[in-house]
């Protein structure tokens, strides 16, 4: 676990966006996949806005995807895995470069066929709690022909990333501008954010 945890600090720190090809093991990427798919089936994902809950606003030519809230309080066992692979890289984190995170906050996001999110940067101007974005993909045997890829403006050259499989990336929220790119195909993900409170 540990190992996974040092790609995305040492990623981070070379290039400023942290990469670990194998944060979830396959078996809880799977999972949590198939945890999606059936909240989806259910009709239990929500419209995505911009902005936080003291102002929110939705707007389909901004961002398209629809989202769905983590919270222990589901009780689901392959969240709650997935909260203790997180909790445990906080402390990792913490130890290791100081960070100081106290929380994290973390949802399902779905994008369908031609869905797509404007540039944009994830710490909001009114609440400077947001340190640190975390995005896990859930997506097996995607193809670069079905797009949807996170595309990161950095000054020297942007970084493309394709949305495969248990891959998480990791970098500061209120550093890097991001869009993710129009998808010709369902992809799905866990986004969320290590805070400080």
């Amino acid at each position: 676990m540990e190992n996974t945890f040092e790609d995305l600090i040492a990623s981070y720190i070379e290039s400023k966006v942290g990469i670990s090809e194998h944060f979830l093991s396959t078996d809880l990427a799977n999972n949590l996949k198939q945890n999606l798919i059936t909240l989806n089936q259910k009709s239990l994902l929500k419209d995505a806005g911009v902005g936080n809950s003291q102002k929110v606003s939705y707007d389909s030519a901004i961002r398209s995807d629809s989202i769905y809230w983590l919270d222990k309080k589901h009780n689901n066992v392959f969240e709650n895995e997935f909260f203790i692979q997180i909790e445990a890289f906080i402390v990792y984190l913490n130890q290791s470069c100081y960070a100081g995170i106290t929380g994290y906050e973390f949802h399902y996001s779905l994008y369908e066929s031609g869905d797509f999110y404007l540039k944009h940067l994830d710490q909001f101007k009114n609440n400077s709690g947001r340190k640190y974005s975390m995005i896990s993909y859930l997506n097996s045997n995607w193809q670069e022909s079905d797009g949807g890829e996170l595309l990161i403006h950095q000054l020297d050259q942007n970084l493309k990333i394709a949305p495969t499989h248990g891959k998480t990336i990791f970098f500061k929220s209120d550093e890097l501008v991001h869009e993710v790119l129009v998808t010709q195909n369902t992809r799905m993900s866990i986004t969320g954010w290590l805070k400080i409170d």
